[in-house]
């Protein structure tokens, strides 16, 4: 079985090193093929054993887009981190709910990505035709074209397009989405809705392999509870079974083939 690539990016303080370590233990204990665990990031410190640290990618934009998702187009480049095959980007802010071989298996040599959630209130609004970029796969060595599109057009691409997702999508210049029950949103799936979020706790969607908590809340503030002011269909009750999702203990083992007698 080749390997693979599992790839993140982890910039500022917002998802420290623990939030990397959970992700790669998350991806040893759900994933049935050997790999890479790779993350992009200025600040390696903290990072377990297994995970191999990289400098943010060098990719042309102001320093007002840098710093944002706008940075994960720069993982196109040929040559990032010496990267053979299939690679599948993971976002910090997500749990990893059940097996993701499923995410290699699928459309194998496409460019595949979350196919983006309506917000809940428009429920007679037809889905966007955008990409959600929590999750999207590409194969190394294959998408150079993608940033060189991107610096062709940088001002009219970051002047028209927001969030970045939509130009990353644009970008990939293939629609092909995850099947719908495979990714799922925290906030437009898990919560209940208003009103009965404030009486009932969120649960996991039937079928969820990753669970995406994009925008807030973050897994650990939905952990004890979510309450933005004024917004009473975006609380969220405590939360404790993301926790069952998580493992901060002692690094079970480095990225590579996963045993069958493995924890």
């Amino acid at each position: 079985m080749e390997q693979v690539n599992i790839v993140t990016l982890k910039w500022g303080d917002r998802y420290p090193a623990l939030f990397v370590n959970r992700l790669h233990r998350a991806v040893a204990r759900n994933l049935n093929r050997p790999f890479r665990f790779l993350c992009f990031t200025e600040d390696p410190s903290g990072l377990d054993a297994g995970i191999e640290a990289f400098p943010l990618p060098d990719i042309r934009m102001p320093d007002s887009h840098y710093y944002t998702p706008w940075m994960k187009l720069g993982l196109f480049q040929t040559g990032m981190g010496n990267m053979q095959g299939e690679c599948l980007f993971l976002d910090l802010d997500l749990l990893i709910i059940d097996n993701i071989d499923c995410f290699f298996e699928y459309m194998p040599g496409k460019r595949c990505i979350i196919h983006n959630w309506i917000q809940g209130h428009l429920v007679f609004k037809k889905r966007p035709d955008i990409g959600n970029s929590s999750v999207f796969r590409w194969t190394a060595g294959t998408t150079q074209f993608i940033v060189d599109k991107f610096y062709a057009e940088a001002d009219w691409a970051m002047a028209n397009f927001r969030p970045p997702q939509t130009y990353l999508t644009y970008g990939l210049g293939e629609k092909y989405y995850w099947p719908a029950e495979w990714a799922t949103s925290f906030k437009r799936h898990a919560i209940p809705t208003f009103p009965l979020n404030l009486l009932k706790m969120p649960q996991i969607p039937p079928g969820t392999r990753i669970l995406v908590f994009h925008g807030f809340p973050d897994p650990d503030q939905a952990l004890d509870g979510y309450r933005p002011k004024g917004r009473p269909h975006r609380h969220c009750l405590p939360t404790p079974w993301i926790t069952d999702y998580w493992d901060d203990g002692p690094e079970p083992r480095t990225g590579g083939p996963v045993t069958s007698d493995a924890p």
